[in-house]
């Protein structure tokens, strides 16, 4: 054999040995990789099937409460015609504050411009329709709802959906009853050919702080909504002061609750554990125009009594009252000064009180005999009596006890009159400044035009504070009017001088200021401790 053919042999040889080990690999991997897969397929033969088990309730009474009051929880849809949109209300407490701007009327942040969710849809500005919607919950199986003024008081179309109702239909017309602005309640009527379904009304006084409530409604549009919290606080009280700042919503004290209630809530209900109705959901404290854990909620004590007004005869809350305005929060330094009691600083032309012998400066002390707690306990009293009736206030003039028969007139006649007679600021006071170091702040002579104007004696104005000082820090104002100092008048330098010249470190001192562009022009109290 020659050497070419000896080569291409071995070629040949080693050619045949590769492929025989080539093959040998492939046979053996397929027998290892059946013996795996025989494995795996006997290793999933032993898995059990999942299955879903019974319902059961977990037991936390949320789920039977909802179910039970469910029923009787409404959405409520608005429609209002083409109107020239109003000027829209903040609501604050008067010190201008970015913070407490927030808290602002219900209309505006509670319930406000969120297109399909929220209470009040702003239209474009075109006068084009206005829709918004809200909550509400039968307490009476013939059709009357109870829900917020503010959810209805615009609306010329209004609209109750059933939790039973189809989500495509409108709803059913309703009509309005009665109206309360002072609460912010209504109650709206559908016409029903069978019995509907009612939730209970409950006794507010026996919630208490950190008690387990619900608050359902339609947050967003999204109807039978339920959110848990808890009680947060009872009494609350959101000032909505005027001008001259005195709060204005007298009859407003709410519970407070972290139960998340959002734009859309407005004038449901908030359920105790036993499916009582404690508060109808009202208002939130709000930065982002949504829950932050602190909601507001008229009481139902409150809501039965108007309730009960709204659907007699007359179909509207009738109060009473005497004709005056107060300074609620009165400074402990004022008290110890003037005493303990509701001091009075305006007194309404004409009114009962006026025509009884009252005067800006009386601290009424009691009613009928009975030692009265502060300006609600004044106010909660008098505005339960039937005006034409008498009542006997003990008060006191210049540190002398007194006393007097005062009939009670009706408040929205008497609070009308009085609201009207505003005063304007068009005067400034003559620049003749003084300084007074002690204080922190400057005054200038009151011209006699403006002291006539005021129907005042005279006064000093404030002209300018130093931050930080004293006078600063009790909250007095430029453009404020002293016209008393620890009960003493003041009427012009002088006597401005007199008054503070013998003041020291620890006295208490309390002014009585006028505000010349406050609305009612009465009087108002600040004071402290001097440092």
């Amino acid at each position: 054999m020659s050497l070419w053919e000896r080569i291409q042999a071995r070629r040949l040889t080693s050619t045949f040995a590769l492929l025989a080990t080539l093959s040998v690999g492939i046979v053996a991997g397929s027998v290892l990789t059946a013996k795996v897969h025989g494995k795996e397929a006997q290793e999933s033969s032993d898995a059990t099937p999942l299955r879903i088990p019974e319902p059961q309730s977990v037991g936390n009474g949320f789920a039977k409460i909802a179910k039970m009051v469910g029923p009787a929880v409404v959405n409520i849809n608005t429609e209002s015609l083409p109107k020239q949109a109003a000027q829209r209300r903040r609501r604050g407490t008067g010190n201008g504050s970015q913070d407490q701007q927030d808290m602002q009327d219900f209309f505006n942040r509670f319930f406000g411009g969120n297109p399909g969710g929220g209470d009040d849809d702003d239209d474009d500005g075109a006068g084009g329709e206005r829709r918004a919607l809200g909550s509400g919950f039968i307490v009476d199986s013939k059709g009357y709802i109870i829900t917020n003024n503010h959810v209805v008081e615009k609306a010329d179309k209004i609209f109750v959906k059933l939790s039973t109702d189809s989500e495509s239909e409108p709803g059913r017309p309703a009509k309005v009853i009665g109206t309360d602005k002072d609460t912010d309640i209504a109650v709206i009527k559908i016409d029903a050919t069978t019995p509907l379904p009612t939730i209970k009304l409950g006794n507010s006084e026996g919630a208490q702080v950190g008690d387990w409530v619900l608050a359902i409604g339609s947050p967003f549009g999204l109807s039978q909504t339920v959110s848990a919290g808890i009680i947060s606080a009872k009494g609350r009280q959101i000032n909505e002061p005027s001008q001259s700042g005195f709060a204005q919503n007298q009859f407003q004290r709410f519970i407070q609750t972290d139960a998340a209630i959002n734009p859309g809530n407005s004038g449901g209900p908030l359920v105790d554990m036993t499916g009582a109705v404690v508060g109808i959901n009202t208002a939130i404290y709000t930065q982002s125009m949504g829950s932050q854990g602190v909601g507001f909620a008229m009481p139902a004590n409150t809501v039965v009594n108007v309730y009960n007004m709204l659907i007699g005869p007359e179909h509207k809350v009738t109060r009473g009252s005497i004709g005056i305005s107060f300074q609620s929060n009165i400074p402990s330094a004022v008290a110890r000064m003037y005493g303990s009691g509701v001091i009075v600083s305006t007194v309404s032309k004409g009114g009962p009180a006026e025509k009884a012998g009252l005067q800006p400066g009386d601290v009424i002390e009691s009613i009928d005999g009975r030692k009265i707690k502060d300006g609600d306990d004044l106010v909660n009293d008098i505005a339960a009596r039937r005006p034409g009736s008498t009542v006997k206030l003990g008060y006191l003039r210049d540190g002398k006890a007194a006393s007097t028969t005062v009939s009670i007139g009706d408040r929205s006649k008497i609070f009308a009159d009085l609201n009207g007679n505003g005063q304007d600021d068009s005067q400034e006071a003559q620049s003749s400044d003084v300084s007074a170091d002690k204080l922190g702040l400057t005054v200038s002579a009151l011209p006699n035009n403006l002291a006539t104007k005021l129907g005042i004696k005279g006064g000093v104005v404030v002209s300018a504070l130093k931050p930080g000082s004293f006078a600063d820090e009790i909250g007095l104002g430029r453009g404020q009017i002293i016209v008393e100092i620890n009960r003493k008048p003041v009427t012009d330098m002088a006597s401005f001088q007199a008054a503070i010249k013998s003041l020291k470190s620890g006295d208490d001192v309390a002014f009585l200021v006028r505000t010349p562009n406050s609305p009612t022009g009465g009087n108002n109290y600040v004071g402290g401790t001097l440092p």
